[in-house]
């Protein structure tokens, strides 16, 4: 994005995905609408010069159609426009619409970091005593928190993925060891391939609580998340448990 893009930057992108985290929360849409429409968008800015009065236009459009390939009932144009207070008419969102689609050559399907959470929390839960639930909730919170920052889309979904998995179990129970033999069978990756990934999630989670970017927090602080963006985040990392 910062090769293309003059009048966007990654805070203006990290405001945009605070908001659309809002917006999926409160038309109760899937996670998986969420993780495409931040796919769809970090696609379109890597090749297209935008405005940055366009720049939520193209949030809204990119999570119509995350919406049409995802949900059973997807919300009409028309409330897409009203969540903006009317600031797009139903016309330009339709337009935008159609200007990304082509530009993604239709192609929808990508594997994002959701697709991958719930094979890997499937194995992380079937090995050891972790409560479940906490696991999962935990684990989607600090996912969700690397959508917003822009240098995370140096790692692979799988790796940011993998690293959650590896945090959501440190900050669970900090004295035992997060990773073993099935989860490197399962993910395919080895510890020290983590360390790089996990310290930059770690910090977004550490820093989470003084962020200007309250949603995720505010999400996750709810009881049916089990209040997980509450959990304590300890300072540092044992360097032991990134040995293989």
């Amino acid at each position: 994005m910062e090769k293309i893009q003059k009048d966007i930057n990654p805070s203006m992108r990290a405001i945009l995905i605070d908001w659309l985290v809002e917006v999926a929360e409160e038309y109760r849409l899937v996670p998986d609408t969420l993780y495409l429409t931040v796919n769809y968008i970090d696609r379109y800015l890597s090749r297209n010069a935008m405005n940055r009065k366009q720049l939520q236009l193209l949030g809204v459009a990119s999570i119509m159609i995350a919406s049409k390939y995802e949900e059973i009932c997807a919300p009409q144009v028309e409330e897409f426009c009203y969540i903006t207070d009317n600031t797009y008419f139903k016309e330009e969102v339709l337009q935008m619409e159609s200007t990304v689609l082509n530009f993604l050559k239709f192609e929808m399907t990508t594997p994002t970091i959701k697709c991958f959470l719930r094979r890997f929390v499937r194995a992380a839960q079937g090995i050891d005593e972790v409560p479940s639930l906490q696991l999962e909730c935990l684990t989607n919170y600090t996912a969700e928190l690397s959508l917003l920052e822009y240098s995370m889309l140096s790692y692979t979904p799988s790796l940011i993925t993998t690293s959650s998995i590896f945090l959501a179990k440190f900050m669970l129970f900090p004295s035992t060891k997060p990773w073993n033999s099935t989860l490197q069978h399962y993910t395919q990756y080895q510890t020290s391939d983590l360390c790089a990934c996990e310290k930059d999630l770690h910090h977004l989670c550490c820093n989470s609580p003084n962020s200007n970017l309250p949603t995720i927090k505010e999400k996750y602080n709810q009881h049916k998340y089990k209040y997980m963006a509450k959990k304590y985040c300890p300072s540092s990392i044992p360097q032991e448990f990134f040995h293989n």
